[in-house]
């Protein structure tokens, strides 16, 4: 009997599984339907992999403060379970698509967008850190994108799941993260084994995929796990504002205080992110990058009317002497010139 059948044979009569989802190392995905209340959930079974050693009882346990977390921009934990020792838990099934989806479609996406989905995750994070509850697995695979907001997955998962390890046989979550792919989103910290991981690692994280939103790829890109661990630890990646121009400055500083290496220069809560997104919402869209532009096109103009003032005085004053036009002809000629400077002013070219 596969796992499938395995499932559908501990829910009984009261889900039936209708498709199974891209799962990825931790967890097999499947869609279902509530017979009861006829609504469609999602069902995560952990891996046999990932289940090694882990207490069911243990498990349930630790997931209880993250199924209390109720929040907008949070997907909540419905109930919880296990089949054979292999732990499960469902959620409601979110319409919509995963942010890691957009990016394989769009690439780096547009400012506004950006800015947007990162205040949504980040005020997901301001009301689970103030419960207690780190994520400790933030990227664009657990943030899903439905009716126009961002919402986060998995709250509390990776950290249940180390919580109710009874042996270390298939080793520490970092290194489990190793094989699944997420080394590119973990905090120095994490890619260290730190065990004192708070709730700023999440921020490290937010930061590395808001990196990745602006630019279309990861701060270390698609290096091999062991070295993204090492740069994570070691390395400065480049501004995001280096690789696209047109980001604004406050955001490019923002996202390079979370890829701080030390969690005491990173923004210390998500609300100070929240509220620094913000303040960038608010400037945001093409009244702020006319803004941006306006000066360089200011500046231009400024050096051609230098350029042209400078060839008109030697011009004048050459023809003053040479041909003997009158004496006026000089400082008439740097007055009209001059006269042009308000006019590129005001106009604001």
């Amino acid at each position: 009997m596969d796992l499938r059948q395995q499932l559908q044979q501990t829910l009984g009569s009261a889900f039936v599984l209708e498709r199974e989802l891209g799962g990825g190392g931790m967890s097999r995905v499947f869609v279902a339907n509530e017979v009861r209340l006829n609504r469609k959930v999602v069902i995560k079974l952990l891996s046999p992999e990932l289940a090694a050693g882990v207490s069911v009882e243990r498990f349930e346990r630790e997931i209880q403060l993250a199924a209390s977390l109720q929040q907008a921009n949070i997907v909540p934990i419905l109930a919880a379970g296990d089949t054979n020792g292999l732990p499960y838990y469902t959620m409601p099934f979110v319409e919509g698509k995963s942010l890691r989806a957009r990016l394989a479609e769009d690439g780096a996406l547009p400012i506004t967008a950006v800015v947007g989905i990162l205040r949504d995750v980040a005020r997901a994070l301001a009301y689970s850190h103030e419960r207690g509850v780190v994520h400790r697995d933030i990227k664009p695979d657990n943030v899903l994108l439905s009716g126009g907001t961002a919402v986060v997955t998995d709250f509390g998962i990776a950290k249940a799941i180390t919580a109710a390890r009874t042996t270390q046989e298939s080793g520490s979550l970092t290194q489990l993260g190793t094989s699944i792919g997420t080394p590119s989103y973990m905090s120095p910290e994490q890619a260290a084994g730190d065990p004192s991981v708070d709730h700023r690692a999440d921020l490290y994280s937010l930061g590395c995929m808001a990196y990745e939103l602006l630019t279309g790829r990861a701060p270390f890109g698609d290096r091999a796990p062991a070295r993204i661990l090492a740069a994570h630890i070691s390395e400065t990646p480049e501004p995001p504002a280096t690789r696209r121009p047109d980001v604004p400055p406050a955001l490019d500083q923002l996202v390079m205080r979370c890829l701080e290496k030390d969690p005491a220069q990173r923004p210390q809560s998500g609300l100070e992110i929240v509220q620094a997104l913000d303040a960038i919402l608010s400037g945001t869209g093409e009244s702020m990058m006319s803004a941006r532009r306006a000066p360089r096109s200011l500046l231009r103009a400024v050096g051609t009317w230098a350029g042209a003032t400078l060839a008109v005085a030697v011009v004048a004053r050459a023809a003053v002497i040479a041909v003997g036009v009158p004496g006026w002809v000089f400082p008439g000629a740097i007055l009209v010139m001059a006269l042009g400077l308000p006019v590129l002013r005001i106009e604001g070219v």
